[in-house]
């Protein structure tokens, strides 16, 4: 299979955002007199959009839809603050870049990260132009595991749904992969066990980003 296209997941994938996140929805917890969480408690918070992040780490009694809106609205301040306090590139991110592009394979991304923070890491990390599309949680797109932007990516590139590889951390990336019907890589060092990835349809995982050249290299 000739793949030509690559869609990335940024939190647990490209980059390691847990840290800022959580201090960020920890904050407002504190603020409001409720129990913060550990930091790796927020591997299991993180993958299907903020709102979602700030639902799991909220009392249940405040997680009424109007309550958890206005949380929302004051964890994405504390974020815009601190989104790149601690985050950085996983180890051979850097390395897999640069030989994708030496191999012309286009990239792109897609979060559920709201879109203006997916645009802000990008840019300060790898800069969006090496990214043909980069794609958030936008209002009227569903979110993932909905294979619409992955999908709406292919339209948009030309490029065969069945032509692309999708790299993720989540259960939540490989069924936006298989939905889609593009080729589910789980990324191992992200913040999800092996298992949750297998069981929600990886084709494969690879436990260092390098890895993925070989494949890529296996499909020309």
């Amino acid at each position: 299979m000739n793949y030509s296209g690559i869609i990335f997941d940024v939190d647990g994938t490209l980059l390691n955002t847990i840290e800022d996140l959580a201090d960020s929805m920890n904050f407002v917890l504190n603020r409001h007199g409720f129990s913060e969480h550990a930091t790796e408690k927020y591997r299991q918070f993180i993958g299907n959009g903020m709102r979602n992040l700030a639902i799991c780490a909220l009392p249940e009694e405040e997680r009424d839809e109007k309550k958890v809106s206005i949380y929302l609205a004051e964890l994405e301040k504390e974020y815009n603050k601190r989104w790149s306090k601690a985050t950085k590139p996983y180890e051979g991110i850097n390395e897999l870049l640069y030989n994708l592009e030496k191999l012309r394979k286009r990239m792109f991304v897609l979060s559920n990260k709201p879109h203006q923070f997916t645009e802000k890491v990008i840019d300060k990390f790898f800069g969006l132009e090496r990214f043909d599309l980069v794609y958030g949680a936008r209002i009227g797109a569903p979110k993932k595991p909905d294979p619409y932007s992955a999908l709406e990516i292919s339209r948009l590139s030309g490029i065969s749904a069945s032509d692309f590889l999708y790299l993720g951390d989540s259960g939540v990336d490989m069924k936006t992969a298989n939905g889609g019907g593009m080729y589910a890589v789980g990324a191992a060092w992200g913040f999800r066990k092996e298992d949750e990835l297998w069981k929600n349809g990886a084709k494969v995982i690879i436990k260092n980003p390098l890895e993925l050249i070989a494949i890529m290299k296996e499909s020309k």
